[in-house]
């Protein structure tokens, strides 16, 4: 691996649904997404994040995974509910204790907190009221960033506003796959505005109480058409995807096409267009888009059933490999997907790419205690390369944070899917450093 530039951040990452567990304990409220686990059918398995890998109790143990790999960042997300017991209102302290603890203990050891105010895990209570297709929830979150950072910002500089706003509103609100699953099709447009609004409003927020640096973390990938049949599909389906959400904060506009259909007032682009100072870049593979075929089955073929309104449909991005959970292993997409965001928007920010990891299905440690994933190293390994290869390229890239620091739950998909360099005994909670972990302590050493 090229040497990358001086003051470059390697990084891991994780969520709080996906670790923390406690889901009922010391006052937290019930989230979307412990409602949306409790459903027949929603989750592989019949699983749920209640107890997920208990990081409430074990956070101690799990920041000396992190820092002893020399890690410089962790990025972390709060859960809302856990604070906030119904999104508003009175403070529950046993929460916001629990993330006072978690930040002294990472720079007690050497690393930055770099905390996501929302990722995914609206309080339940909020969702009642509207959810995000209610432009209060929006103002709910920017209370919510004044909050921690009042509490916080003595210790936390770097914050990151929501997490991957596409996925959850396509995910969640336009389909029926994630939390709070409500198949609304293009009625979900609202539901993407008001989390942007809710981005501008906490940098506000947050800008107010002395951040240091501010930013966003948004999914991207390259889409591409199936065929030259299905180009105007693969546009629509970009523009939903990669362009309605990056636009309006790059750009200070929606996409033309879109811009009727979303519920703006006045000012609202100008508060989702203040200046950030990095962008974080989520990126696991392309995107290949086809227009629907009458009488083809897509039933089984995507991950999610589109319904049928929708004017395209994903398939299978062709790929010698795939990880374990199905997905294409497209390194140079990344590269691809950095320089079309450089060449799209003169003004981006500095990037710091905030995911990138892989799900493969790693044996239990074996006799001489070793998590043997040469697969995941390989995988990081040219990905990094990727992000070399897009600053050579002229993108300005500052950090990368592997997904995840350890195995979590994976939403809908379950504990199936390991993305970790920490295994995790689910039975035991027993953590071990896999054979990844080692790789990426002595990258970061190799760069120090």
């Amino acid at each position: 691996m090229s040497d990358f530039p001086a003051g470059f951040r390697f990084g891991m990452a994780t969520s709080a649904y996906q670790i923390e567990g406690a889901f009922d304990l010391d006052g937290k409220g019930p989230s979307i997404w412990d409602t949306f686990a409790a459903r027949p059918g929603t989750i592989r398995h019949g699983e749920d994040g209640r107890v997920a890998i208990d990081h409430y109790h074990r956070y101690a143990e799990d920041v000396a995974h992190i820092a002893d790999a020399g890690t410089h960042d962790y990025r972390f997300s709060f859960s809302w509910p856990r604070v906030l017991p119904t999104g508003t209102g009175t403070v529950n302290k046993a929460g916001l204790d629990f993330y006072d603890r978690l930040v002294d203990a990472l720079l007690a050891r050497g690393v930055r907190p770099v905390p996501t105010l929302y990722h995914w895990d609206l309080p339940q209570a909020l969702e009642d009221a509207g959810g995000w297709l209610s432009r209060d929830t929006a103002y709910a979150l920017g209370d919510f960033a004044a909050l921690l950072a009042d509490r916080l910002g003595d210790r936390v500089h770097d914050w990151i506003t929501l997490n991957e706003m596409s996925v959850q509103v396509l995910y969640g609100y336009a389909l029926t796959s994630h939390a709070p699953g409500l198949g609304l099709g293009f009625g979900a447009l609202p539901a993407a505005h008001h989390q942007l609004l809710a981005h501008g409003l906490a940098v506000q927020a947050l800008r107010a109480a002395g951040a240091a640096t501010v930013g966003v973390a948004a999914q991207h990938f390259p889409v591409a058409p199936a065929s030259s049949d299905d180009v105007e599909a693969a546009e629509i389906f970009a523009t939903l995807t990669n362009w309605l959400f990056a636009d309006p904060i790059l750009r200070g506009t929606y996409p033309e096409s879109l811009a009727p259909l979303l519920p703006v007032a006045d000012g609202d682009l100008e508060i989702i267009g203040a200046p950030l100072d990095f962008y974080g870049v989520n990126y696991y593979e392309p995107t290949l888009i086809e227009a629907p075929r009458p009488g083809r089955d897509y039933h089984g073929v995507l991950e999610v059933d589109i319904p049928e309104e929708m004017p395209f449909r994903p398939v299978p991005v062709p790929s010698p490999e795939r990880t374990d959970f199905g997905w294409a292993i497209v390194p140079d997409g990344l590269t691809t997907i950095l320089t079309t965001l450089r060449d799209r928007y003169p003004a981006l920010p500095p990037v710091i790419i905030t995911e990138n990891g892989a799900s493969f299905h790693d044996p239990a440690p074996g006799p001489d205690g070793r998590v043997r994933d040469a697969r995941r190293i390989a995988y990081l390994d040219a990905h990094l390369g990727a992000v070399r290869a897009a600053i050579d390229a002229g993108v300005d890239v500052r950090g990368y944070y592997v997904w995840s620091a350890l195995d979590n739950v994976e939403w809908a998909a379950g504990y199936d899917e390991r993305f970790g360099l920490v295994h995790v005994d689910r039975a035991t909670q027993v953590r071990t450093r896999k054979d990844s972990w080692h790789w990426f302590r002595a990258l970061i050493a190799a760069h120090a």
